[in-house]
């Protein structure tokens, strides 16, 4: 079965819709529902048009991605009007608000706003009433949002501190060792050090600045948004970084040891010189 075909039956089925029922809303004939569903006959310009406004999905999408394929998850994206794309190239579409002026504004996301994030984050209605601010120093034309992160995973960025990142429109980009902010459907938003892994393996791995946590992978399927770090504000002073400078002090004072063994090594070779009779 070719894609399309396999496509519109599938979302048929998941609407709980018979033939007749769906045939019926579309405007044709059951057969002509039948024919396209079994590839007896194949839509034209006007069909696939009833089909994306029906499903609430691009055209695109029905006759190129097979929705077989897909997580529960992506489905219910699709069906939510969001069309998931694998590439990591797509040119997206991004909920923002503007000032009087028309400058981008700065929409915040609180620790206690970042479930409803999650699910609100491409709803035009949600993203406005988000709090908003702007920062003189950063360029106008680029789009920032700033977060609030949770967990001491990146320390010394403290827990609770206000992190800004700027959208990142094509995922391939994404520059291996550098800090982003990364929304998933499922685990909300993370803010990590990330490693690009798009192109090999289909997945960005995760790693935090603290190294009592482990690096993970992110299907990039899973992945509705990336924001690449520009800074962080916080009201608490950054911890020190006591693994660091107990290794450098545990350094000094091996040096320090190394020192007075080859002084003991030196005096114990001169007292065993021997006597010179001549």
């Amino acid at each position: 079965m070719n894609i399309f075909a396999s496509n519109i039956k599938l979302l048929r089925k998941r609407r709980g819709r018979t033939q007749d029922e769906t045939a019926f809303i579309l405007g044709m004939k059951r057969s002509t529902l039948s024919g396209y569903e079994n590839e007896v006959a194949q839509p034209g310009i006007d069909a696939l048009l009833a089909f994306s406004k029906y499903f609430g999905i691009s055209v695109d999408t029905m006759l190129k991605v097979d929705m077989s394929k897909l997580s529960q998850s992506e489905l219910s994206q699709l069906e939510r009007g969001y069309d998931v794309f694998i590439t990591g190239s797509k040119i997206r579409i991004l909920a923002t608000t503007v000032d009087n002026d028309n400058n981008e504004n700065i929409e915040v996301v609180n620790q206690k706003a970042s479930a409803g994030y999650t699910v609100g984050y491409s709803d035009p209605e949600y993203i406005k009433v988000l709090p908003t601010f702007h920062m003189p120093f950063l360029s106008k034309e680029k789009k920032y949002r700033t977060f609030q992160i949770s967990g001491d995973s990146m320390l010394p960025i403290p827990d609770g501190s206000w992190v800004t990142g700027e959208f990142v429109q094509n995922w391939n980009l994404i520059r291996d060792g550098q800090p982003y902010i990364i929304l998933t459907i499922d685990d909300g938003i993370m803010f990590k050090v990330v490693s690009n892994r798009i192109k090999t393996n289909g997945y960005l791995t995760m790693n935090s600045l603290n190294p009592l946590y482990d690096s993970y992978n992110i299907n990039i399927k899973d992945v509705r948004e990336v924001w690449k770090f520009v800074h962080f504000i916080s009201s608490a002073i950054p911890e020190p970084n006591l693994p660091r400078e107990e290794l450098a002090l545990t350094v000094a004072a091996l040096k320090k040891d190394m020192e007075k063994l080859k002084k003991q090594v030196t005096s114990a070779q001169v007292l065993k010189l021997p006597f010179d009779e001549s």
